[in-house]
């Protein structure tokens, strides 16, 4: 069983080791989600990026646009792997896929990517085969952009829904948290007397009614109403931040 970590930088090492465990599994779809408010995804890529430091120039990333791709260039000097960013205009992709792709390009990790850039990462994941794609905190889901209707079902059917969550951590209130770290299935932690403890175990995500009925069955009448963006400041101090 995968413990609740104690560090983000805790959390970035377990996420590491669940993605490559993943990969050796077989997936080539994976998605990382670290769910911490305020949490700029810069500094957690360039933590997270280590765990395919032996793919030297197989690695490649993309950044959402061109300005945070010349950042990291900055700031992390020179690197082995190659940084790239995805060209989208309003809702128009600029550059052609194979414009991204290269014979010798081995991972793709992509960066906080959101919905606007949906169709070249839908796209180059059609185009790369077998060679796996990682997800770090992706944001490609949201309803104002690809909608709740024939449209955003469609993608979610063809593409979304062919990605493997290799690694999730997210706090629900100042007392539970909803974590997966593969191979291990989703588990609900509650804290008790300062300490977390893993109280349910769930081969699919548990949506709020799943987790309201794991919360009454351990806890009666204290359960929490969930509300999945309240109180998340103090699991933070928690995760020792």
């Amino acid at each position: 069983m995968a413990q609740l970590p104690q560090t983000l930088d805790d959390a970035i090492a377990q996420a590491q080791i669940a993605t490559q465990a993943a990969i050796a599994a077989g997936y080539s779809r994976l998605q990382v989600e670290l769910l911490f408010p305020e949490l700029k995804p810069l500094p957690v890529a360039e933590k997270f990026v280590p765990a395919f430091a032996d793919l030297g120039a197989g690695l490649k990333v993309f950044f959402t646009d061109a300005g945070t791709a010349a950042l990291a260039k900055r700031d992390w000097g020179d690197v082995p792997f190659q940084i790239r960013s995805l060209d989208v205009a309003g809702s128009r992709q600029t550059t052609p896929v194979e414009d991204y792709i290269d014979p010798d390009d081995q991972v793709y990790l992509f960066i906080a990517p959101s919905s606007v850039e949906v169709a070249p990462v839908e796209q180059i994941c059609n185009a790369v085969g077998d060679r796996p794609i990682v997800l770090l905190n992706p944001r490609l889901e949201d309803v104002a952009t690809i909608g709740i209707g024939y449209a955003g079902r469609k993608l979610r059917d063809r593409f979304l829904s062919t990605i493997e969550p290799c690694y999730f951590l997210r706090p629900l209130d100042d007392q539970t948290a909803l974590m997966r770290c593969y191979p291990s299935p989703w588990q609900v932690w509650l804290q008790t007397d300062g300490v977390y403890q893993a109280i349910a175990e769930e081969r699919e995500k548990p949506d709020s009614e799943k987790l309201d009925e794991i919360f009454a069955k351990a806890m009666g009448a204290q359960a929490p109403k969930q509300n999945l963006f309240s109180s998340l400041q103090q699991f933070l101090r928690a995760l020792g931040r």
